[in-house]
């Protein structure tokens, strides 16, 4: 089994509207074969919370404007370290980096494969890394 149509077109609409709002080292995985409750999960991280939220609400914008589909729950909002939205078809993950790191969500569906992303979301691989060595630069200089 693979992700639906419908999935791909998610994951793509969210990947592009995360990486319009500058979020770091986006991916998604097809987690059909794996997961019964959904087909695909997309994650993607950013350096603060303000961050962290204003790539939660661009993708929920962007997916309920230009595909009709409003999130049927979404979780972590107070402290906007991990939040989750959950459109069924698709599960999107936006972390903190610390939590990104932490958690490493990538180690647990490294099998799956991954789905094809728009190549602005493409190239936000490895930002999360630079973002941090350059705040640890910035702190050595002070």
């Amino acid at each position: 089994m693979t992700a639906t149509d419908r999935a791909i077109q998610l994951v793509q609409t969210a990947a592009q509207a995360a990486a319009d709002r500058l979020a770091h080292d986006i991916i998604a995985y097809d987690v059909s074969d794996v997961l019964s409750i959904t087909d695909a999960f997309v994650l993607a991280s950013a350096p603060n919370d303000r961050q962290v939220k204003s790539i939660v609400d661009e993708i929920e914008e962007r997916l309920q404007k230009e595909l009709g589909a409003k999130p049927v729950r979404r979780e972590g909002d107070r402290d906007a370290r991990w939040i989750l939205l959950d459109y069924v078809d698709i599960v999107v993950h936006v972390q903190h980096n610390e939590e990104r790191v932490f958690y490493a969500l990538e180690r647990l569906w490294k099998d799956c494969p991954e789905l094809p992303l728009p190549e602005d979301a493409v190239l936000t691989k490895g930002r999360g890394q630079e973002h941090a060595e350059g705040a640890a630069a910035e702190g050595d200089a002070s």
